[in-house]
């Protein structure tokens, strides 16, 4: 069989030696066999593991990356294939999460303001859900405005979905268009089928962003990431794939 150098194996990747020998020594790569002089030697097989790795990175991380080589080199190989499971189930939750994050702002754009009065939570009626000072809103008719009862915007307030001031005088919540915002993009999340952990994020972006124009402006970046990500782990599951159908030879 063709022996290697570490700079053989370095060579391709753009790496130095040392991290040949740093690799093999995290059981990235097989264990090496040495020569009488200490030195040691690889082999095609080790060039490949080294391709699988390099290739598993972008996709996987670092971290990952090391242990699905790590299990595949003590002979675990399906928990190496439980690895690489595990990450394209995060990309696919992810591609769900922007396309709920889309939807949700298409429906933010087309759904009109419900006309008439809503009830304030006090035994009283806001025209059209807003106070007097104009773009504000309290408890009442801002859950009346999205079909939810009261008790349910505080449980999200809770979970950092939506972030009203105290009117200092009166103690009461008060909401400003960016909490209406937020609280009928949580409630879109909501109904398709999103956790208050997983909405709480998503949230957190858009208030990044300055709002939800702006970030609409990112999903298109977005979904690039995410396309990018799933071509990286089809590459990496090539090299995998070849490592592995070296290595059973």
């Amino acid at each position: 069989m063709k022996r290697l150098r570490p700079v053989d194996l370095a060579r391709e990747h753009g790496l130095s030696p040392q991290a040949v020998r740093n690799y093999e020594e995290a059981g990235i790569l097989p264990a090496a066999e040495r020569t009488p002089t200490g030195y040691r030697i690889y082999t095609p097989l080790h060039a490949q593991a080294l391709r699988a790795f390099v290739a598993l990175v972008p996709g996987h991380g670092h971290r990952t990356a090391t242990a699905i080589m790590e299990a595949v080199n003590e002979g675990r190989t399906a928990d190496a294939l439980t690895l690489v499971d595990e990450s394209h189930e995060r990309l696919l939750e992810d591609r769900r999460t922007l396309s709920a994050v889309e939807a949700a702002l298409r429906d933010l754009t087309a759904a009109p303001e419900p006309p008439g009065g809503a009830y304030d939570g006090r035994g009283g009626v806001e025209p059209s859900g807003r106070d007097r000072t104009g773009g504000e809103t309290s408890v009442g008719p801002l859950a009346r405005r999205l079909g939810l009862r009261p008790a349910t915007l505080r449980k999200w307030e809770r979970a950092g979905l939506v972030r009203p001031r105290r009117d200092p005088r009166t103690g009461y919540r008060v909401y400003t268009d960016a909490d209406v915002r937020d609280a009928r993009l949580a409630h879109q999340l909501r109904r398709g089928g999103y956790l208050l952990r997983q909405i709480a994020p998503l949230l957190e972006r858009v208030r990044e962003a300055g709002g939800v124009e702006p970030l609409r402006a990112t999903l298109d970046e977005w979904r690039g990431r995410l396309d990018a990500r799933g071509r990286a782990l089809l590459a990496g599951a090539a090299e995998l794939d070849a490592y592995l159908r070296q290595q059973a030879l």
